[in-house]
């Protein structure tokens, strides 16, 4: 199943949203389970011992890069089940408004952010991160995990987060990057067969991302790969599938498994091997708005 074919915008919103909400189950039981609510790969460095510990360390690391603080309006593009924008309320002390494709997963984020005690530190909304309802220079920071993938243009991504921004405001991104902007067909073949079933139409190359940013006015931009930090999250997600592969097909067979919950099976298989044949890279990216 090819799910990243949509005619305009709105149906890949609609793509998007239908696919975190098939495959909310999925995410919840083989990933994010034991509270963490992160949809996001691990960041495994020396203090890293688990898989809850990873997918907490990544938000450690990404708050460090972006220097985020008390007080700081964080804007969490692409915010899930709120995972992140709660780790900040509680660990740094941000104002978070979340913004999220799918209303369940707004759903989810507020019942979880006043279990835990952050209702008065965060928001969360339905919203598009290219077409933001916020005024000019509402944040100090955007953070931005694993979601710029899904945008068809992420230019428009860039141009709105530094529309936001205050000025010298800080972004953030971690997420997913082709290699190269242009690979061989092997590679190329890989690399499509993996995201196509994560409603993802392309990944950018991380230089292009880098230069495309600065083009949206940001400046103190640094791209910085760090595939093998979250090597061994892909690597579990692979032995996951490999794992889950006999239920998979006898939920296939019975019906049990719709389309987005087998495509979603299928990537887990299919990220790693494109990893390991160099067709992708993990990076992060940080920069800050012009002061012009």
């Amino acid at each position: 199943m090819n799910q990243d074919r949509s005619d305009t915008p709105a149906d890949a919103r609609r793509a998007i949203a239908a696919y975190y909400r098939q495959t909310q189950w999925q995410y919840y039981g083989l990933w994010s389970g034991r509270g963490t609510l992160a949809l996001h790969y691990g960041y495994w460095d020396d203090g890293v011992r688990s898989h809850a510990q990873s997918l907490a360390r990544l938000n450690a690391v990404l708050a460090e890069r972006a220097d985020i603080g008390r007080g700081d309006r964080v804007l969490d593009a692409g915010s899930g089940w709120g995972g992140s924008s709660i780790w900040l309320a509680r660990d740094r002390g941000a104002r978070c408004t979340g913004v999220t494709l799918e209303p369940h997963q707004v759903r989810i984020a507020r019942m979880m952010a006043a279990r835990r005690g952050v209702s008065d530190l965060t928001e969360f909304a339905l919203g598009d991160y290219t077409r933001l309802p916020f005024a000019d220079a509402s944040f100090d920071v955007v953070w931005a995990v694993e979601s710029v993938c899904h945008a068809t243009d992420k230019s428009a991504f860039l141009r709105e987060a530094a529309r936001v921004l205050r000025p010298s405001g800080r972004l953030i991104v971690s997420d997913f990057f082709r290699a190269e902007a242009a690979m061989g067909a092997d590679r190329e073949a890989l690399l499509r067969a993996w995201v196509s079933q994560w409603v993802v139409p392309d990944l950018a190359s991380l230089d292009g991302f880098g230069a495309d940013a600065r083009r949206a006015g940001f400046d103190e931009v640094v791209t910085d790969d760090v595939t093998d930090r979250i090597r061994p999250a892909a690597r579990r997600l692979y032995r996951t599938g490999l794992l889950t592969a006999p239920l998979a097909g006898l939920f296939r067979l019975l019906r049990l498994h719709n389309d987005y919950h087998h495509a979603n099976w299928l990537s887990s298989l299919r990220q790693y091997r494109a990893l390991q044949a160099g067709a992708w890279r993990y990076g992060i990216v940080t920069a800050r708005r012009s002061d012009a």
